[in-house]
This record gives structure tokens, C-alpha cells and sequence, in this order.
């Protein structure tokens, strides 16, 4: 993948052990500034979780405590499934707010970074009995590619935590009912790009729903036919975005590298 040559490479984080990690690092501390960008945010709350190249069973997040505009590649914490930092004197992170993210990463192999926000657009759909329609373009990305669980409360017990990977299956997408949104990415880019359209298709969704008269939804098989064409070859998605989106970061603000 491309990641802006024009860029003079950051040195290693401390506790980077290799210059993929590293370069995860970037990735993953570029992901959170940008979804402050969008005010995806929720003051110090939810969570973006990347795996560390070469360290099966260990992951990076956020210090808990840091607005997602404050994070650096450096500052992002290495942990283990059960959310224990693995070096010394780490700043801390919320171990109940990684237990849904470590619950999927142990389910999934394929999730290289697990998304989970509290995004406003996204809630209000998951809100909604039949939850996310096709009635965009967008929203057929996703079509019949989303699981939902329902709200059990703030506690997440193992067994809710079975309950909820077996909501998620093998779906890049998943409705926290009352609370928010999970999405699974084989890359950082490809978490983005799909949080991205999704936030576009529950946004049209709800405009839509908010004027009067019907709304159209395309038939069925146009909907699993767009949906063939949306995804192409099957290929992670973000890899012509995500260099675009570095630019703009870089523009506005490069320490997210540091």
C-alpha cells in the first residue's frame, strides 16, 4: 500500500519492535484523528483496536484518557487479548472497553482492526426494528452483510460476549442495538472505508425517513447484484483512499506520525 513517500519516515515508537508495527502505529493514530475529523467521537469513549505485525495475540489502542485528536502513533498502547498492557509503566487503557474488541479479535482472524463508535447516525438505525434498509447505494454495500445484538446493559459477561460474536458471524458489520457500531476490517484502511459508508448510508437513511410520502427500495436482485459490484474482486477496500486521506492529515496536522 502506498503511504505518502513525501513524508520523511517517523523513527520507532518505544516500544515498536519492527518497522511494520510501526507502520501500523501510523496507520492506526491517523484512523482515530480522522474520525475526530468526521466528530465521530465520543469524548474519551469507543475504541479502534489494530493487531501488531509478527505478535499473534496482541493488539494497539488507545490510552484511555486521550481525546482521538490527541493520539500518536507513539502513544498507543500494545496489549494482550485479556486488554493487559505488555510494557512497563504504559499509560492505561480501558479493559472493559476492549473486552468487545478482544472478544472479536480472539473470534476472527481476519479482523486486522476492529472499529467499535458510538456515532449518532449509526445508533439511530441500530435503533430501528429492521435496522439498516437498502435504500442507497451505500446501504448495499452492506446488503444482507450485517448482524445485530440486542442491549443487554454496560456489563459485558462472557456470555455476552459469545452472544455478541455470534451476532457478528462472519459479517464485516455489526448493530450494537441502543449503543452503537462494530466493524471489522482485514486493514486500518479497510475499517475506515467501511465505517465510512456506512455513517453515509444510515445518514441517507435517515433524511429519507424524515420527509413524507414512500420510499423506494430497489428489488432484490438488483440489491445482491449492486452488491457484487460494490465489493469487486474481493480485495480489502481502502487501498486507493487511504493515501488520499493521509494527505489531508498531513496537511492539516502530521503529528499523528510522531
Amino acid at each position: 500500500m502506498d503511504h505518502h513517500p513525501d513524508h520523511a519516515a517517523a523513527p520507532l515508537a518505544a516500544s515498536a519492535t519492527s518497522a511494520a508495527e510501526q507502520q501500523v502505529r501510523i496507520d492506526l493514530a491517523a484512523c482515530y484523528r480522522l474520525c475526530a475529523l468526521h466528530q465521530w467521537d465520543d469524548l474519551v469513549y469507543t475504541h479502534i483496536s489494530a493487531n501488531v505485525p509478527g505478535e499473534p495475540g496482541n493488539y494497539l489502542i488507545n490510552p484511555f484518557g486521550q481525546r482521538f485528536d490527541e493520539i500518536r502513533a507513539s502513544s498507543l498502547v500494545k496489549i494482550d487479548l485479556q486488554g493487559r498492557t505488555l510494557e512497563p509503566g504504559a499509560p492505561r487503557v480501558n479493559v472493559t472497553g476492549f473486552a468487545i474488541h478482544g472478544a472479536v479479535h480472539a473470534a476472527r482472524a481476519d479482523a486486522a482492526c476492529v472499529m467499535h463508535l458510538h456515532n449518532s447516525n449509526g445508533i439511530a438505525v441500530g435503533m430501528q426494528q429492521e435496522g439498516l434498509l437498502p435504500l442507497s447505494q451505500h446501504a448495499l454495500r452492506f446488503y444482507r452483510q450485517a448482524g445485530y445484538h440486542d442491549y443487554e446493559g454496560l456489563a459485558l459477561s462472557a456470555q455476552e460476549q459469545a452472544r455478541l460474536v455470534q451476532s457478528l458471524g462472519s459479517y464485516p458489520l455489526l448493530f450494537l442495538r441502543n449503543h452503537g457500531t462494530l466493524v471489522c476490517g482485514r486493514s486500518i484502511a479497510e475499517a475506515f472505508v467501511l465505517m465510512h459508508t456506512l455513517e453515509r448510508a444510515c445518514e441517507f437513511q435517515l433524511k429519507a425517513q424524515a420527509g413524507k410520502g414512500r420510499l423506494f427500495q430497489p428489488d432484490e436482485e438488483t440489491c445482491r447484484k449492486t452488491y457484487v459490484e460494490l465489493i469487486g474482486d474481493g480485495q480489502p477496500e481502502g487501498q486507493l483512499e487511504w493515501p488520499a486521506l493521509l494527505r489531508k492529515l498531513d496537511a492539516i496536522d502530521p503529528t499523528y506520525r510522531l
